[in-house]
């Protein structure tokens, strides 16, 4: 009878230990931070993990979710970047944002797009995005300097020293060839706070001592937008709000000229709806998607992209609240309506805690 207690009482002892082995190897494997791992799923085996995330979230199937959510469940880098690609697709299908989506392939955007003939690939620039850096990775590549650490600063954006041709410089043929064959992407971010970012960049920081946005631009929307003329401070945030939204702004940025890609949409940047980018970006999980963009490039090998400062690309609310707290909602609604196809096209939120 000793012996048959002493036999159960292994047995449990024996199933407890394998319950909490288990539970240990399901935590380790579904933490990737774990000892520095990362998980890599099949393809395949993650759509039934993408319908499970659907259904759990009661979204439609025409409307795909994007990698930013998608990353953060650390599905793979396939996936994610497929479903931003079926959301734009989707959106830009969409006759109501028809307005808000679509443009010519004009010079201007052609402008944005600059070339790497060696590697094939074409980035175009969304400034306030991180720009600078992948402009380093390009550089690089097409040999101008043998690493990214080796390029001055005053070089990155000097274009008769850097080295790198914009698609426009090309014949229409050699145009077409090249947007039909060559590896294309760019990156994005939350439409409002790149606007934050670059109001902050251009109209008080400054930093590369470009006067003409103080003392040129800044006076220019001062003059239109002001609504307290006695008041005698630099341009506002409120009044930066109110010129963007304003859907006569055209005839002040046809003054400003090229200055105003700091902040004119993606879709006006990039026509992410007349072309077919093979990558696209976000800001906020740039620490997943640069070596992705790097590998799917055939680039991996040659370069890496520069290393990101901890919680730069992180997305925050508190910082947006504030820049907008002086802002009328009528203001804040009509700089929404504009950038109406960056939010969906890309699938970002619409910001109702600025707008409600």
């Amino acid at each position: 009878m000793h012996h048959q207690w002493l036999l159960l009482a292994a047995c449990f002892w024996v199933i407890f230990m394998f319950m909490v082995a288990s539970k240990f190897i399901t935590l380790t494997f579904k933490d990737p931070d774990v000892y520095g791992a990362k998980q890599e799923f099949p393809f395949l085996t993650t759509i039934p993990e993408l319908e499970k995330w659907r259904e759990e979230k009661h979204l439609p199937k025409e409307l795909k979710p994007t990698g930013k959510v998608l990353s953060g469940n650390h599905l793979n880098q396939p996936l994610v970047h497929m479903e931003r690609l079926e959301l734009l697709k989707n959106v830009c299908q969409d006759a109501a944002l028809r307005n808000l989506s679509h443009t010519t392939v004009s010079k201007f955007v052609l402008d944005r797009i600059f070339v790497c003939d060696k590697h094939k690939i074409l980035f175009c620039q969304t400034p306030k995005v991180g720009n600078t850096q992948w402009k380093k990775v390009l550089i690089v590549l097409n040999g101008v300097f043998s690493s990214i650490e080796e390029i001055p600063e005053n070089v990155v954006h000097d274009h008769e020293k850097n080295g790198l041709p914009r698609l426009s410089s090309f014949s229409d043929s050699e145009i077409q060839k090249r947007l039909k064959l060559y590896f294309k992407f760019f990156i994005v971010r939350d439409p409002f706070e790149r606007l934050i970012s670059a109001f902050k960049d251009k109209f008080v920081h400054n930093p590369r001592f470009e006067p003409w946005y103080r003392h040129e631009i800044a006076p220019g929307i001062i003059r239109k937008y002001r609504r307290n003329r006695t008041e005698t401070r630099g341009l506002q945030f409120e009044d930066f709000v109110r010129y963007l939204g304003d859907p006569n702004h055209r005839w002040l940025d046809l003054q400003f000229g090229d200055h105003i890609i700091h902040w004119v949409t993606y879709v006006e940047l990039c026509a992410p709806c007349e072309i077919s980018y093979s990558v696209i970006g976000h800001h906020e999980t740039l620490e997943e998607d640069a070596p992705y963009i790097l590998k799917e490039a055939g680039i991996d090998h040659l370069v890496s992209y520069p290393t990101i400062p901890p919680g730069i690309t992180v997305y925050n609310k508190t910082k947006v609240e504030h820049y907008f707290l002086g802002v009328s909602k009528r203001d804040i609604r009509r700089l929404y309506a504009r950038f109406e196809g960056d939010f969906k096209l890309f699938g970002y939120q619409k910001p109702d805690f600025l707008l409600n």
